[in-house]
């Protein structure tokens, strides 16, 4: 029997990179691999993570094997980590990428494990050049790239990216698959009752931790077009603000939105998204850069209609005018097609279509895409 080690965020740890690492590991079993999750001990310092918390309210996941044991920051514990994957002669390492910051700690273990000769390090990437750049970042992301045999990006733009380092490596594409570990769909009405919301109106939903890229500042000016004014829509914001919330807070104030806008700005423990996609008639993207989304993903699982931005492989995901809508990165344009989406009553549509579409995302898919890299 096969067995691989999956290393990077998991319980106690929140956010979707647990939640995907989780999924992945126990599709891996489902297809008979002995596998088990290595994830931190300390993942960021406090001082470098912005939100409340970085620890899960939530249960731990069921059927997974997963050890605390790297410390981000310590190159001693690096060397100790590499060693014991090393010695452990599992058959596969599969890594996630997502941040430069976690170079020289995934890149240096990594670099350990290859050298019995038997492991083979797979990279799943999310991103290799990050939305918001910083000194170093590219020296970290080479460091890292060297110290793996193959890779799987999850969008053509993140392929595209690990070719401005690497051109020789062998890699792949496979689209995110389904978020479905957020439970089953539930009715609108149980979704509303839960979240306390009327159900004579519409929402739209953006949702995830609130970062500058990804654009709600642009959903609000949309949301102030004079035509939804006379529509009985609201928008939902649910999820916590990265850098604070002021900015958006103002210009809510600036737009004359208040009372038109939920603001839910706590992190959604897992057992709760499903409340928050199925009260909501379409789900807003309207990112100013992106790779791809696991937000996406949600949607998708629970046959949501979306809006996205063209930018990174958000509209590969995306077919314009069957799931929903790809825009420019322009407030009045996301603005047309969401007095469209309301107008002409596209919801309906839009759902038989999802439900079609969300065949192609499927994690047995992702399983076999890694385990060719290892050949």
């Amino acid at each position: 029997m096969k067995k691989v080690l999956v290393l990077g965020p998991a319980y106690p740890y929140r956010g979707g990179l647990a939640a995907y690492n989780e999924r992945l590991t126990k599709e891996f079993q489902n297809e008979g691999w002995t596998a088990e999750i290595i994830t931190f001990s300390l993942q960021y310092p406090d001082f470098l993570f912005p939100g409340k918390t970085q620890f899960s309210s939530e249960s731990a996941p069921e059927g997974l094997k997963i050890t605390r044991m790297v410390n981000s920051v310590n190159p001693f514990n690096w060397l100790k980590v590499g060693r014991m994957i090393r010695k452990n002669g599992c058959d596969l390492v599969l890594t996630r990428f997502w941040l430069p910051f976690m170079a020289p700690c995934l890149g240096t273990i990594c670099r350990m494990a290859r050298k019995n000769g038997k492991t083979k390090v797979v990279s799943l990437l999310d991103n290799v050049v990050p939305h918001e750049h910083r000194i170093g970042d590219k020296a970290f992301a080479r460091y890292f790239i060297k110290s793996v045999d193959s890779f799987v990006a999850m969008s053509q733009s993140v392929l595209d990216d690990l070719r401005l380092f690497d051109k020789k490596k062998t890699a792949a594409l496979c689209p995110h698959p389904l978020f479905d570990n957020f439970g089953e769909k539930v009715s609108r009405d149980e979704a509303l009752r839960f979240l306390d919301l009327e159900p004579e109106c519409r929402y739209m939903l953006f949702f995830g931790i609130i970062r500058d890229y990804k654009g709600l500042d642009l959903l609000l000016e949309a949301f102030a077009d004079e035509r939804f004014k006379s529509k009985n829509v609201k928008l939902i914001v649910a999820g916590e603000f990265y850098n604070g919330g002021e900015q958006y807070h103002e210009l809510e104030h600036k737009l004359g939105l208040e009372g038109r806008i939920i603001w839910h700005t706590e992190f959604v423990p897992d057992s709760q998204v499903k409340y928050f996609f199925n009260a909501a008639d379409i789900v807003v993207q309207p990112y100013k850069s992106a790779t791809q989304s696991g937000v996406t993903q949600i949607a998708y699982h629970f046959e949501r209609p979306m809006l996205v931005t063209d930018v990174g492989g958000l509209k590969e995901m995306v077919p314009d005018g069957k799931v929903g809508y790809v825009t420019d990165c322009d407030s009045g344009k996301i603005a047309d097609a969401l007095v469209d989406f309301f107008d002409s009553q596209r919801m309906n549509e839009f759902e038989t279509n999802v439900a079609e579409e969300k065949k192609k995302y499927s994690w047995s898919r992702m399983v076999e895409t890694i385990t060719k890299m290892m050949q």
